[in-house]
C-alpha cells in the first residue's frame, strides 16, 4: 500500500521537526510538505494534494481554521487533523464547522499521533479524550435547539455500533467485537446517518455521547 501522504503545518521549527521525526519512523507515513504559517500550508495543500495535513490552530498569516475552510475547494479529498495546545469553545466549534476529521491536543503520546493520522486517512473521526467531553456538550446543546423531532429509533444492533464507535473502536474492532463483517458494519453506520439525520460518524458519535448512551466521565473517543 503507498504510504499516507502528510503536509504539516507548524509555527514553532523545533515542534514541527519533532513531530516529522515521529511520524517518519514509520513506512507507511510520508512527510511530503511542511509549512510554517497558513499561507504556504494551503500553497502546498493545494500544489501536492496530500492525504492528510496536520495543523496547528494559531498559524501566522492564515489560521489553522481557515486553511481547513479554504481545503475544502482547493484538495476536497484532503483529510484535517488538528495538532494544537488550544482547547477553547470557540476553536471547537470553528472546526467542527469548518471540516476537521481529528483535534489533538500536544499533549498526546507519539502511538496516538501515528494512529490518529491513520485513522483520519480513513475518514474516522479522531478527538482527543478532553476534546471529545467539550464537543459532546457543545454540539449536543446545539443540536437540541434545532431538532425539530425525535431521531427515528435505532435498533438494538445500531445502538451498539455507534456506541463501540463512541468508546474508540474502528470498524475492523467493532467488527470483531460483534462478530460480522466490516461491510456490514459500514451498513449499519449507513443507516445509522440517514435515522438520525447527521452527516458524518463524527456526529453519530457525539449524537451519542449528547444522548449519555455512553457516559463522558468514563468512556473517550
Amino acid at each position: 500500500m503507498p504510504a499516507i501522504r502528510i503536509v504539516l503545518a507548524e509555527d514553532h521549527a523545533l515542534v514541527r521537526e519533532g513531530t516529522r521525526r515521529i511520524l517518519e519512523q514509520h513506512p507507511d507515513l510520508e512527510v511530503v510538505g511542511e509549512a510554517g504559517d497558513g499561507e504556504q500550508a494551503l500553497e502546498l495543500v493545494g500544489r501536492l494534494q496530500p492525504d492528510v495535513a496536520i495543523l496547528d490552530i494559531r498559524l501566522p498569516k492564515l489560521s489553522g481554521i481557515e486553511v481547513v475552510r479554504r481545503m475544502g475547494e482547493q484538495s476536497p479529498k484532503t483529510k484535517a487533523l488538528m495538532l494544537t495546545a488550544y482547547d477553547d469553545d470557540d476553536y471547537i466549534l470553528a472546526l467542527m464547522e469548518a471540516g476537521a476529521t481529528g483535534y489533538l491536543l500536544k499533549t498526546a503520546r507519539a502511538n496516538e499521533l501515528v494512529e490518529a493520522v491513520r485513522s483520519v486517512h480513513r475518514g474516522e473521526p479522531v478527538l482527543h479524550p478532553a476534546i471529545a467531553v467539550k464537543v459532546a456538550r457543545l454540539w449536543g446543546h446545539r443540536r437540541v435547539a434545532v431538532e425539530q423531532g425525535p431521531a427515528e429509533e435505532l435498533t438494538s444492533r445500531e445502538r451498539e455500533v455507534v456506541v463501540l464507535a463512541a468508546k474508540g473502536l474502528r470498524n475492523k474492532a467493532i467488527a470483531e467485537t460483534l462478530g460480522i463483517s466490516v461491510r456490514t458494519v459500514e451498513g449499519h453506520f449507513n443507516n445509522i446517518l440517514a435515522k438520525l439525520g447527521v452527516s458524518s460518524r463524527t456526529e453519530a458519535v457525539l449524537y451519542a455521547l449528547s444522548r449519555r448512551w455512553v457516559s463522558l466521565e468514563e468512556e473517550r473517543i
